[in-house]
């Protein structure tokens, strides 16, 4: 049985790797029924000022089509930086989140929220070596 029922975690997924599905296995084996929010374009514009490489239905889509996943969506700067309106949408009882956000201010407010709410934070390891914006990088070097 799983730690937890219902997961939510969020992110970009933009040129989909083996990271995402490391990181997608590893929510997965902590609950039943796994929700990933799809940050949309406007996020990956307006807040990681990038131009994303597949637009955000095809980076759902892609995500829906995926066994560890139950159900992707896109979601909006709004719900991606506030995390209660994440929660309000999904009702999840678990956030996923990269190690890197652990014991920052901004999570130390969200896990006091949460525990309000009944719902937990899990922090997970990035898988080391690989990203999104380093296939990029490399395949600008080898054009």
């Amino acid at each position: 049985m799983s730690k937890y029922k219902i997961g939510y975690t969020c992110g970009v997924f933009d040129l989909f790797h083996v990271g995402h599905l490391n990181l997608l296995e590893r929510c997965k084996e902590q609950c039943d029924y796994l929700i990933v929010g799809v940050c949309d374009d406007k996020y990956v514009r307006d807040i990681k000022h990038k131009e994303p490489v597949y637009d955000e239905k095809q980076r759902a889509r892609i995500l829906n089509a995926l066994k560890v996943v139950d159900k992707a969506e896109i979601v909006t700067i709004e719900e991606t930086d506030d995390k209660i309106l994440a929660w309000n949408k999904f009702q999840f009882d678990v956030l996923f989140s990269g190690d890197d956000w652990k014991d920052s201010e901004r999570y130390k407010k969200t896990e006091e929220q949460f525990k309000k709410l009944g719902a937990s934070i899990e922090y997970l390891p990035y898988t080391k070596g690989i990203s999104t914006s380093q296939i990029k990088e490399n395949l600008s070097k080898n054009h």
